[in-house]
């Protein structure tokens, strides 16, 4: 049977019903069509999960009951931080999507020469709520009970010099090593450009800052597909699957 979870921060009652936010009753009644005494999962996003029951629940309101703590233990031990470069709508969505689902830690849009897209501040903050939107949905859908972080929008030069990590990364189809070379790290940073790449002056400005250049494969790959295929190769490497 389908697990249903859904994200909530809090506050969570042990000793009383409590009344769920209105995008959760909407989607539990509405959409998922669910009665009073259904089974729910509820995450905190820093980790801790519940089974939940339903106790009450109409078109406008839906009230709950914790069950029991549930144990949640699919994190990787990798911390991953990706920097990826702004790329318009659905595919910006899908490479946020993908990491999450694929156990990053943290990320951090980049705006770099070739982002197509057009952020001004009141943009940029209504493209950080849809991308945090979009996070909590994969959390849900992939049974994470912790949402990584999403920065700010940052520019190139400042979010190679304030990303840290023992492992840092960018991905360079001029580049002559692989991912295998490397020594197994505690900790990844990884820049991915945006459609139509990384600059040669800007892959030259996050090796100045101290970043490792690395080809990855023999092919072009979409901006999209890039951030997806390198992170699972990293997990695969040294984070869930080492």
């Amino acid at each position: 049977m389908r697990t249903l979870r859904f994200y909530y921060p809090g506050p969570y009652l042990w000793d009383a019903e409590f009344e769920l936010p209105a995008a959760i009753c909407r989607h539990a009644v509405q959409v998922l069509r669910l009665k009073a005494g259904s089974e729910i999962h509820l995450f905190d996003g820093v980790g801790n999960e519940y089974l939940a029951v339903l106790t009450s629940v109409d078109k406008r309101s839906s009230w709950a009951r914790l069950e029991r703590q549930l144990a949640v233990q699919n994190e990787s031990p990798l911390a991953v931080t990706l920097l990826q470069g702004i790329s318009r709508g659905e595919r910006m969505d899908y490479a946020i999507q993908k990491a999450v689902e694929l156990g990053v830690s943290d990320i951090v849009p980049v705006v770099t020469e070739r982002c197509n897209v057009s952020l001004s501040a009141e943009r940029a903050e209504k493209r950080h709520l849809h991308w945090q939107g979009v996070m909590v949905a994969a959390c849900e859908q992939s049974g994470r009970a912790v949402l990584p972080v999403l920065q700010s929008v940052q520019p190139l030069e400042e979010a190679i010099h304030t990303t840290k990590g023992t492992c840092r990364l960018v991905l360079d189809p001029q580049s002559g090593q692989s991912m295998q070379a490397l020594a197994k790290p505690e900790a990844v940073t990884l820049l991915i450009g945006p459609e139509g790449g990384l600059s040669d002056r800007e892959v030259a400005q996050a090796v100045e800052a101290g970043f490792t250049p690395i080809q990855f494969g023999p092919r072009v790959l979409r901006t999209e597909t890039a951030s997806a295929a390198a992170l699972a190769v990293v997990q695969a490497l040294w984070g869930d699957l080492a």
